[in-house]
C-alpha cells in the first residue's frame, strides 16, 4: 500500500504548513508512519513518527514545533509545521515505519520514497 505526500509549499521563516501523508488500504490503522525530510546534499532523516497507537515520537530539531497525528478514518497522517526556519527546507516524505520510543531507533519498512513534497522555507 502506497503513502503519497502531498502540502508541500513555500512560506515565510516563522509560518506554518501543514503535510499529508494518504494511504489506501483498509489496514493503514495497524502501521505506524513516519514522515523524513532530506536536504539537499544531505541524508534522509526521520523528523516524525507516530504508532499505530498513540505513541509519537520527533526529532530534537522539531521539538516543540511539528506534531504529527492520524486519522484512521481518511488514512492520513498529517505533520503540522509551526514556526518553521530555513533549515526546515527540504522534501519531505511519508513512508511505514518500524516504530521505537526513541526517534533514534525507528526505521522505515521498506525503501520505496515516492516523489514527496518539497517544502521550502525563505528568511
Amino acid at each position: 500500500v502506497q503513502l503519497q505526500a502531498s502540502g508541500g509549499g513555500l512560506v515565510q521563516a516563522g509560518g506554518s504548513l501543514r503535510l499529508s501523508c494518504a494511504a489506501s488500504g483498509s489496514t493503514f490503522s495497524s502501521y505506524s508512519v513516519g514522515w523524513f525530510r532530506q536536504a539537499p546534499g544531505k541524508q534522509r532523516e526521520l523528523v516524525a513518527a507516530i504508532s499505530s497507537g498513540v505513541g509519537t515520537n520527533y526529532a530534537d530539531s522539531v521539538k516543540r514545533r511539528f506534531t504529527i497525528s492520524r486519522d484512521n478514518a481518511k488514512n492520513t497522517v498529517y505533520l503540522q509545521m509551526n514556526s518553521l526556519k530555513p533549515e526546515d527546507t527540504a522534501v519531505y516524505y511519508c513512508n511505514y515505519v518500524w516504530f521505537r520510543a526513541s526517534n533514534y531507533y525507528t526505521r522505515p519498512i521498506n525503501d520505496y520514497w515516492g516523489q514527496g513534497t518539497q517544502v521550502t522555507v525563505s528568511s
